[in-house]
């Protein structure tokens, strides 16, 4: 698989694809998992060439880390790991976020609160050393860290050694200048589908004109452009998919039959809907990482063959306005 550079960071050799592991974590978001088969999809991850693997402290609360720690272990010089900071639930400080199974995560940036987060996730993670290491969701008000502030700790764990790489997630461009007023900014990490494209808009030239990697989270769109979800699906009540956009009735039967449609270009190319979305999207921007998530061995092979396949610019361009029929936004 492709590799490329992460920022202006030492990684080097970053697959443009990474295995996401938010639903690896399983808990209220994603229901119950087989852990033993989400540490067998980790390992077939980096036997086929996938070096990054990327999940956040909060997903399954801890849980998703502790699969990855034991699912590389004897890995790790294989791996470039990428986990995220800024949500606690152990009762610290913070800004309310929200409340599951009992508990409340808050949004904490501060300099005292990422000590702790770095901590916690290196135990679990069972690693001395984050690769990639980013602010989850942004300090909000009453309990607000500064982005100097912020930015000032995370600087002082890459001079430690702690970590290789800086990144954002869930910010808009006026943050993303305002981190590199105080420091060296790797990597933003937002939601980019064909179905969902403001990113274009918002984050590619700000990230090209300051040798920023732009990392796509959510390429299918939370399982809706493997084309394996029917129009009629119902997502369960506070589910991952509840009240998402493209998982509303009607936006739903719009993206199911815009898929139904790419029955052609599947047998063309002799390849899966996931295949085409994935490609579609890592043929959009240069120097663009895309997470895809997985917790069956099956998922990760469908993900990884859209990375490996090479588009067509007439076949781009007619998905490109199929989903702009669809209703993309924009």
């Amino acid at each position: 698989m492709r590799t490329m550079r992460i920022g202006k960071s030492d990684i080097l050799n970053a697959t443009v694809m990474g295995l996401g592991a938010w639903a690896i974590g399983g808990k209220f978001w994603w229901g119950d998992n087989d852990d033993r088969e989400s540490e067998e999809t980790i390992r077939a991850a980096v036997d086929r060439g996938i070096n990054l693997i990327d999940t956040a402290a909060v997903y399954g609360f801890g849980h998703s880390e502790e699969v990855i720690g034991r699912a590389i272990a004897g890995l790790r010089d294989r791996v470039i790991l990428s986990t995220k900071c800024g949500l606690s639930w152990d009762g610290r400080e913070g800004s309310f976020f929200y409340e599951k199974e009992g508990k409340t995560v808050r949004r904490n940036l501060s300099r005292a609160s990422i000590r702790k987060d770095i901590e916690a996730s290196l135990k679990r993670l069972k690693t001395d050393r984050i690769d990639i290491y980013l602010t989850h969701w942004q300090s909000v008000e009453p309990y607000r860290a500064s982005v100097e502030e912020t930015m000032r700790a995370l600087t002082d764990l890459k001079k430690e050694g702690k970590i290789r790489a800086i990144g954002i997630s869930n910010v808009s461009p006026e943050q993303i200048c305002e981190y590199m007023d105080f420091g060296e900014l790797d990597i933003v990490q937002e939601k980019y589908s064909i179905l969902d494209r403001r990113a274009e808009k918002k984050y590619f030239e700000i990230c090209k004109k300051n040798g920023v990697t732009f990392q796509a989270y959510s390429p299918l769109e939370m399982g809706i452009l493997t084309g394996k979800i029917a129009e009629d699906f119902k997502p369960a009540p506070g589910s991952a998919r509840d009240n998402k956009h493209w998982y509303e009735k009607e936006n739903l039967k719009r993206a199911v039959r815009m898929l139904a449609g790419w029955g052609d270009l599947t047998k063309k190319y002799g390849c899966t809907v996931t295949n085409l979305s994935v490609a579609w999207l890592l043929a959009q921007k240069d120097n663009m990482n895309v997470l895809c998530g997985a917790r069956k061995v099956f998922q990760l092979e469908d993900n990884i063959g859209g990375a490996e396949l090479a588009l067509e610019k007439e076949d781009i361009l007619r998905m490109t306005k199929d989903a702009q029929e669809a209703g993309a936004l924009l």
